[in-house]
């Protein structure tokens, strides 16, 4: 399975952007995926999650009320529109399937990784 993760970009601080990601296998709609990020001398971290419905959804306290994750129902495909973005935002972020069904919020419960997607905020 390939996910294609796309939508990055350089922003100024408090501006928007909305990342898209697809997955190749469409039997992926059946799983949750999820966002995770890596800073600048930074362990990767987990951003938000959705399971394979789009019902439940989780988010990192750093960035509850400000990126909201989404998913087509019935596709591979999942969205995290971000917006009032921060300098500490800057990371590679990244798209996964997880191996079940479930929002997960754990990097060891997904399977698949996109390759990343930069995002720049300047102040």
């Amino acid at each position: 399975v390939q996910l294609q993760a796309s939508g990055g970009g350089l922003v100024q601080a408090g501006g928007s952007l909305r990342l898209s990601c697809t997955a190749s296998r469409r039997t992926s709609s059946n799983n949750g995926m999820g966002w995770f990020r890596q800073g600048p001398g930074k362990e990767r971290e987990f951003v938000a999650g959705i399971d394979w419905r789009g019902s439940d959804r989780n988010y990192s306290d750093f960035v509850k009320d400000r990126f909201t994750i989404s998913r087509d129902y019935g596709k591979a495909t999942a969205y995290l529109q971000m917006t009032s973005l921060k300098p500490e935002d800057t990371a590679i972020y990244y798209c996964a399937v997880a191996r079940g069904s479930r929002m997960v919020t754990n990097a060891r419960e997904y399977q698949y990784w996109g390759q990343g997607t930069q995002v720049t905020v300047s102040s």
